[in-house]
């Protein structure tokens, strides 16, 4: 229906369910016209509120405090505020502070929505079932589904709406505690089972919500799952898990002990829906989507979500439309918290691998676990502590004779390798030119790295070189398998060594069946028209449906590429270069063996990993035989493919430790390009994750890569551990001097800063800093 703002019949609505989300938007709807019929129906009676309290960002509460003043100040009247984060693991106890919190008890914070709704004329029915489905959106204009992750529309709609639900491993359960916790606070305690960890944040002067959870197979292992197996009555406890939780958090209780509220164990949903809307229908809240109670966003989410619909509902004349238009404005800024929370929870979820970090990168990896806090804002809003965290990470490097000033922002600490010294931790990312002729590097490759390593740079990598002319993906790409070759790489060796305190290192590879393609600005991946060459890998299956059919490899071709390694590496050796790379990744000729999408040999180099894997660890043995002894082999790879049933990070982190064996002093882990099917989750920082699980359940020194944009970023990956080195790409191809730049933006003195551009030091910066 539609309906005209200067004289039509005012809006029927009904909210089914009296959540914040579902009572705010019968406020701000009914504030904006007090002729519209706003019905509420909660099951549920009015003092049968679960969970205890709610945490609310300055964010939301902005946005609150606009759109509706007087809850706000009804809510903030009683918010009990605080501002440091807390965190205790083996013993060891850390504050960070400055960060901005408020939180209420949820059953106070309901009570006052509807109070506030009762006062504007809203008929909120507690103790009251929605009507049928179809009877309401026959009956009103409008329906808004605040029912829950359980919504019963959105299942009966689900059609419609298209709702995936990813059901986590991890367990928790809710509690509340009269023990006096003063701040948001993290705990972490080993038991015979594993390890339990709680989050614990202050709602009002005496009560705090505690959460405890664990991994799955520690939960197990705790018995847990049979008192959880337990038939209980709504409402009822499992009060032997409550005993349980407070037997092994006893130290940090006292006396006060938990309390429950229909407490049990949970797994987490994660819930997206395709459409939020579906005729006079919409979703809002936790019935359109979810995101893990760890960065505190389910009340948030609904809260703004019921803000931006009555806005969209009170700027239109047509349901649909505002329903469209609602959902154009919040799906962004919801799927931005949802990845955030995502990543929060898989940190949780991995929580053990980070065991063996010292408790204080330990704490920095928690505070920075969504990739939303980093290190400038942590030293925005605590100095102190991260300038103790500055004095942590330069301590570690004294046993290694480094010693690092005060105030040296992260990314510019040494970094060795063998007997390789990095003077800072950023890596000029290869980056295919398609500018050789013939495979020859040219006067753009001179210019190309030597300009980035004049810019700063601890490293600067060449593109993928090929090992043999059907190696080259393009014929605009480089190769190292002849001496003309080998001279040119020599000259832009030279020309990095003598002009910058930067390293080069050579990245070699095949392109397999990726390979005989146009130039990236003729089409990228398109096959040649003419003037190709006969392409190959593990099995006769085409990148592309367009792409040429590559040959199965005999075992006399594998002898061949293990053996053009092999000469193209001692030519990297005898040019000069201070590290070698083997591209193990994207989908070139390694990468394909890898993974069982485009590799079904039934031989020795198909089938399981191991099998898999054996090209990649052969070559790697072989290149390691000839490579100078005091320099480092990093290997590139796909730590997923992206795809269901694909190479995927469990495989990664095992691959990375039959390299580590065979060789590798690093992996440099990317994802993806490997098959036209994936789907990867793109956004900052996103392959990051994969570097930090391969270096935490591992051991070996990493780089990250993708993603990474910022000066803040490089200092966050670096404190917290997640990588030994940035790899950084697309900054560098607008600006060179990036890293030159990056010390300017954080007024820190590069000792090796070039002679030549030394006037340039009290240049005005390109940001200001807090």
């Amino acid at each position: 229906m539609s309906r005209d703002p200067h004289g039509a019949r005012a809006l029927s609505i009904a909210c089914v369910g009296g959540g914040p989300g579902g009572l705010l938007s019968a406020i701000l709807l009914k504030a904006a016209d007090p002729d519209r019929a706003i019905t509420v129906y909660e099951r549920n009676a009015r003092d049968d509120t679960f969970g205890f309290g709610v945490v609310f960002s300055q964010e939301t509460l902005d946005n609150l405090e606009s759109s509706e003043p007087v809850v706000f100040a009804r809510i903030a009247a009683e918010f009990r505020n605080w501002s440091a984060i807390d965190v205790e693991v083996d013993g060891f106890r850390e504050r960070s502070d400055g960060h901005a919190f408020a939180a209420l008890g949820r059953r106070r914070m309901l009570h006052i929505l509807a109070e506030r709704a009762i006062e504007l004329g809203v008929d909120v029915r507690f103790s009251t079932t929605a009507p049928a489905l179809s009877n309401l959106t026959s009956s009103v204009d409008l329906v808004i589904a605040a029912d829950g992750v359980n919504s019963g529309i959105r299942t009966e709609l689900s059609d419609d709406f298209g709702p995936t639900l990813d059901r986590r491993t991890s367990k928790y359960a809710w509690f509340g505690t009269k023990h006096r916790f003063d701040c948001f606070t993290f705990l972490f305690v080993e038991t015979e089972f594993g390890q339990f960890w709680a989050h614990i944040y202050p709602f009002d002067d005496t009560t705090s919500t505690f959460i405890v959870e664990a991994a799955e197979d520690t939960w197990k292992r705790a018995g847990l799952d049979q008192f959880a197996a337990a038939p209980r009555l709504p409402g009822q406890n499992d009060e032997a898990s409550l005993a349980f939780c407070e037997r092994i958090f006893s130290q940090h209780l006292g006396e006060d002990g938990l309390i429950g509220n229909n407490s049990g164990w949970l797994s987490f949903n994660v819930l997206r829906n395709a459409h939020w809307g579906s005729g006079n229908v919409v979703l809002i809240g936790d019935a359109a989507h979810t995101a893990h109670f760890s960065i505190g966003s389910g009340t948030k989410l609904a809260l703004e979500d019921a803000i931006a619909l009555a806005a969209a509902i009170d700027g239109s004349d047509d349901i649909e439309a505002a329903t469209a238009m609602y959902e154009t404005e919040r799906r962004p800024a919801v799927e931005s918290i949802q990845r955030s929370a995502q990543t929060s929870l898989e940190w949780f979820e991995g929580a053990h691998r980070y065991r063996g970090l010292s408790p204080q990168q330990f704490v920095f990896q928690l505070l920075t676990r969504s990739q939303r806090v980093t290190y400038d804002k942590l030293k925005m809003r605590d100095p102190g502590f991260v300038a103790r965290m500055d004095d942590w990470l330069a301590g570690t490097l004294v046993d290694r004779g480094i010693h690092v000033e005060a105030g040296t922002p992260p990314m510019f600490f040494p970094y060795q390798l063998r007997g390789l010294r990095l003077e800072n931790r950023i890596v000029v990312s290869p980056m295919a030119q398609y500018s050789s002729v013939d495979g020859l590097p040219g006067e753009w490759h001179l210019v190309h790295l030597g300009s980035r390593a004049v810019g700063g740079a601890g490293l600067v990598m060449t593109e993928m070189v090929g090992v043999s002319p059907d190696g080259r993906i393009t014929p605009g790409c480089p190769g190292i398998w002849n001496d003309e070759q080998e001279i040119g790489w020599e000259r832009i060796v030279d020309f990095v060594h003598s002009n910058s305190v930067a390293k080069i290192g050579l990245q070699i590879g095949h392109s397999g069946r990726k390979g005989s393609t146009k130039l990236m600005w003729d089409g990228v991946d398109e096959p040649l028209p003419d003037g190709g060459w006969s392409i190959m890998g593990p099995s006769a299956i085409p990148y592309r449906p367009d792409s040429g059919v590559p040959r199965e490899m005999t075992q006399d071709d594998i002898n061949r590429v293990v053996r053009d390694h092999v000469t193209s590496a001692e030519r990297g050796a005898r040019a000069g270069f201070d590290l070698l790379e083997l591209h193990f990744a994207h989908g070139y000729l390694v990468s394909s063996f890898l993974t069982p999408l485009a590799n079904t040999r039934e031989d020795q180099y198909g089938g399981s990993l191991h099998n898999r894997a054996r090209l990649a660890v052969d070559i790697l043995r072989a290149v390691r035989a000839v490579w100078p002894a005091e320099l480092p082999i990093s290997v590139r790879i796909s730590a997923t493919d992206w795809v269901s049933g694909g190479f995927d990070g469990d495989d990664a982190v095992e691959l990375a430790g039959m390299l580590s064996e065979a060789g590798a002093d690093i992996i440099d882990v990317s994802t993806g390009q490997t098959s036209t099917h994936a789907r990867p989750k793109y956004g900052r920082l996103y392959q990051t994750p994969f570097s930090d699980r391969i270096r935490q359940e591992t051991g070996i020194p990493t780089m990250a890569v993708g993603g990474i944009a910022s000066v803040d970023d490089a200092n966050t990956i670096i404190m917290s551990g997640r990588a030994d080195l940035c790899v950084v790409a697309r900054p560098h191809l607008v600006d060179p001097y990036w890293t030159l730049n990056a010390s300017l933006d954080q007024g820190y003195r590069m000792p090796h800063f070039p002679v030549q551009y030394r006037s340039g030091r009290s240049a005005r910066r390109r940001v200001q800093l807090p």
